[in-house]
C-alpha cells in the first residue's frame, strides 16, 4: 500500500506524504497588479515628474529650458489671477459636489422609496437612466447644447422668458461678469446629478430592510427612517461620491473651456483652464506646469483625505456589525 502512494505521489510530482502546495500569493498578486502599474508610471507617473521638472524653468517652449528654481512658484503666491482661479474652484465644488451629493441623495431615496414600490423597480430604473444621462454625454456635446440654451439674443431660456411674461429677467447667462459663473454652476449641477444617484441608489440596496420595519414599527416617519436609518448606513458612498466629485471640481475644464474659455474677464477661470491657457496661448510654459504641479498636490491632498474619512466610516460600519 505504501509503495502505490509513493508512485502515485511521483506519478503527480509530489514528495510522499507533502501537502498541497499553497499559492504564491504575493508573487500572485504582483503579476496581476504589473502592468497597471507600468501603465501607470507610462501615463501618469512619468509626465507628472517631466512636469514637475518644467515647473522650475523659465521656458517659452522652444529651445533650451533655463533653470528657474522656485521663481514660478513665488510668482504664483503674487498673482491675483492664480487666486481668483481657486476662488472659483471652491464655488464649483459647491455646484459639482456639495449640491449634487444632497440632490442625489435625495433623489435616490425618493426613487427608491416612493417609486420602487409604488410603481416598480422598472419605472424607477427609467427614471434613474434619466437622471444619469448627462454623465454619459461628451462634455463637448452638452456645452455646445446650453450655450444655444444661454445664447443672449435667440437662446431657448430667454424665449421662454419672454414666452411667460418675464422678459425682464432676460441675462447675458455666459457674458455678464456677475452671473457668468454662477451659469456655468448651473450647467454642471445638472451634469453632475446622476453620478451620486447612482451611487446612493446602489447603497441603499444593501441597507438591512429590518432596519426599516424596525423604525416603522417604532412610529417612525420617512424624514426619521431617511435621517437615523439611511444616511448612517451608506456613510462610505457618502464619502466615495464627495471625494469623486469634489476632485472633479478641482480639476474641470471641458465645460469653461466650451462656455466661457475662462471669460467675461475672467470670471469663470479656473485652475486647470489657467494652466492650459498660460502654457498653450501665452506660451509661458514653465509657469503652467507650476499651475498644474500645485493643482495635482491639492487634488491627490484631497484623495487621501477622501479615502481616509471612507476608510474610518467603512471600519465603524464593521465595528457595529460585529
Amino acid at each position: 500500500m505504501t509503495v502505490t502512494v509513493e508512485r502515485g505521489a511521483r506519478a503527480v510530482g509530489k514528495r510522499p506524504g507533502a501537502g498541497p502546495r499553497r499559492p504564491r500569493t504575493r508573487e500572485s498578486y504582483a503579476l496581476f497588479l504589473l502592468p497597471g502599474t507600468l501603465a501607470f508610471l507610462a501615463v501618469v507617473g512619468v509626465p507628472f515628474l517631466m512636469n514637475t521638472g518644467v515647473s522650475f524653468t523659465d521656458w517659452q517652449g522652444v529651445g533650451s529650458p533655463s533653470w528657474s528654481g522656485l521663481a514660478n512658484y513665488r510668482a504664483l503666491m503674487d498673482d491675483s489671477e492664480f487666486w481668483a482661479s481657486f476662488r472659483h474652484s471652491l464655488f464649483m465644488v459647491l455646484a459639482m459636489a456639495a449640491v449634487p451629493t444632497v440632490i442625489g441623495l435625495v433623489l435616490a431615496a425618493a426613487l427608491f422609496d416612493f417609486v420602487g414600490k409604488h410603481f416598480g423597480p422598472r419605472w424607477a430604473a427609467v427614471l434613474r437612466a434619466c437622471f444619469y444621462l448627462p454623465q454619459v454625454l461628451p462634455i463637448a456635446v452638452a456645452g455646445i447644447v446650453w450655450s444655444w440654451i444661454l445664447a443672449p439674443e435667440n437662446g431657448s431660456l430667454n424665449a421662454l422668458l419672454r414666452a411667460v411674461g418675464l422678459g425682464s429677467w432676460q441675462q447675458d447667462w455666459l457674458g455678464d461678469p456677475d452671473i457668468a459663473l454662477y451659469s456655468v454652476m448651473g450647467v454642471m449641477v445638472w451634469v453632475q446629478i446622476g453620478f451620486p444617484l447612482v451611487v446612493f441608489m446602489a447603497g441603499l440596496q444593501r441597507v438591512d430592510p429590518q432596519l426599516y420595519e424596525a423604525a416603522e414599527l417604532d412610529g417612525a416617519g420617512w424624514w426619521r427612517r431617511f435621517w437615523h436609518v439611511t444616511l448612517p448606513q451608506i456613510r462610505p458612498e457618502t464619502y466615495v461620491v464627495l471625494t469623486w466629485c469634489t476632485i472633479a471640481a478641482l480639476k474641470v475644464f471641458g465645460a469653461v473651456y466650451v462656455l466661457t474659455k475662462g471669460g467675461p474677464g475672467g470670471a469663470t477661470n479656473v485652475p486647470s483652464y489657467f494652466s492650459f491657457a498660460t502654457f498653450f496661448e501665452k506660451t509661458q510654459v514653465g509657469y503652467g506646469a507650476a499651475i498644474s504641479t500645485v493643482l495635482t498636490v491639492i487634488i491627490l491632498a484631497v484623495s487621501l483625505i477622501g479615502l481616509k474619512l471612507q476608510t474610518r466610516a467603512e471600519d465603524a460600519e464593521e465595528g457595529i456589525r460585529a
